[in-house]
């Protein structure tokens, strides 16, 4: 899930703790709020999106000269944990990102959403983001940005020296008890590139869309069921790929890590399978022909998640109204599409989602498989009481699985166990 351990989710590395306060060069006030203004203050983790969130404001604030809305960056690296810090202490901003909700919700640490804004807000809102942040009949936080579905990037020049047109890609069936497109076609682009692809232990691109694909579930409400012989299969395939050289080696690319896409960008990964949340970077810094396409079709179909980014509220602020008023303006269609701006990420509200699809198509990119994978079922990217520590032990089996030093099936329950352990706490 992005910024899980993508992004994403993947974001930013720092030391633990650090906190990059972007007040002082992106608002021209002090501490306190001049002119009887009242400061709410907004924490995010991805210093990248404090331009597009300074317009916003800039905007809302004109027409709302009362309120001074200030933005922390807190980098990913420590935001989860500070967080939890804050929360338990009651010193967390007014209002801050999250993609990790439902301890705090379950705590009564978070705002009821639709209590604040009124039942007509979700209309406008993607309902996959909806879903994600809606526990136990209430909504939980106001969705920002989307990743979209998961797609996969080519290097074209890889591809036309392996004799693939992409079409045939688009094509590609995985299955490991046949008939299997997908790993023949990789055999052919290894005989291009250094590797073919980027099978890794990498949870939102990989592991949720194989399990999907595969037929299987990562959750049954709050039980962990990947166990399963669907999720033999799916994990089977991919460790499959990289013992026999398709993928970079899994001591490369452990879970965080950005080694599969800079091999991307430097021509040595003739496919690269990730969200739109790379796609900027990509489109930046690729000094080759590339494009999107679709993933490969499992036994199940194509199965992708679709996770958001939500902006929480801190029950107990200080200024409820000004809170309320500022979600407002960042939910609503004219706050919203900022987060589009130069393509950097999907808006959450549906009717600003076309600007994110105009911007790309301008550049001659069609970033159509990203919204057509999800026409298809969906895999949920996760949840529940725990969720965040229950990704921490199953990360660690997981890489070793992908080293070939835990067989697949055990890996599974040891994985399982571990998660369903540790998230009842």
């Amino acid at each position: 899930m992005r910024a899980v351990k993508t992004s994403t989710l993947s974001v930013l590395a720092v030391a633990l703790g650090v906190v990059l306060l972007v007040t002082a060069a992106l608002w021209l006030g002090h501490d306190e709020g001049g002119a009887g203004r009242t400061v709410v203050r907004l924490r995010i983790w991805d210093a990248s999106f404090v331009p597009a969130y300074r317009a916003a404001l800039d905007e809302f604030q004109r027409a709302e000269p009362d309120v001074e809305v200030r933005i922390t960056v807190v980098p990913w690296a420590s935001y989860q944990q500070k967080l939890r810090l804050d929360v338990a202490g009651a010193t967390v901003d007014d209002l801050f990102w999250t993609n990790l909700y439902t301890d705090y919700a379950d705590a009564g640490r978070l705002s009821d959403i639709g209590a604040m804004l009124g039942p007509e807000a979700v209309r406008q809102w993607d309902p996959g983001a909806v879903e994600q942040y809606t526990r136990h009949g209430k909504l939980w936080a106001v969705p920002q940005f989307v990743d979209g579905g998961t797609a996969v990037y080519y290097n074209r020049d890889v591809l036309t020296a392996a004799g693939i047109d992409p079409a045939e890609l688009a094509r590609a069936t995985w299955n490991p008890h046949g008939p299997d497109s997908f790993e023949p076609l990789l055999r052919r682009i290894a005989g291009a590139a250094p590797w073919a692809y980027n099978a890794a232990n990498d949870f939102q691109s990989l592991s949720l869309p194989y399990l999907g694909s595969a037929g299987g579930r990562f959750q049954d409400g709050d039980r962990y069921v990947f166990d399963s012989p669907q999720g033999v299969d799916a994990f089977g395939y991919l460790v499959g790929l990289v013992r026999a050289g398709l993928a970079p080696p899994a001591a490369d690319t452990g879970s965080g890590s950005d080694f599969a896409k800079n091999a991307f960008l430097q021509g040595k990964l003739g496919l690269f399978q990730s969200g739109s949340f790379t796609l900027a970077q990509i489109a930046r810094e690729a000094r080759f022909g590339w494009g999107i396409a679709m993933i490969p079709a499992g036994p199940a179909g194509r199965v992708s998640t679709d996770n958001a980014v939500g902006i929480a509220a801190n029950p107990h602020t200080a200024h409820p109204d000004a809170v309320r008023r500022v979600l407002t303006w960042l939910g609503s269609a004219a706050g919203n599409r900022y987060l589009a701006a130069g393509g950097q990420t999907i808006p959450a509200v549906t009717a600003d989602q076309h600007l994110y699809r105009d911007y790309w198509a301008r550049r001659g990119i069609d970033v159509s498989p990203f919204f057509d994978v999800l026409n298809g079922p969906r895999i949920a990217s996760g949840g529940g009481p725990g969720f965040a520590a229950a990704l921490q032990a199953i990360d660690p089996i997981f890489d070793e699985m992908f080293l070939g030093r835990i067989p697949v099936p055990e890996a599974l329950h040891r994985a399982q166990t571990a998660a369903q352990a540790t998230a009842q706490r």
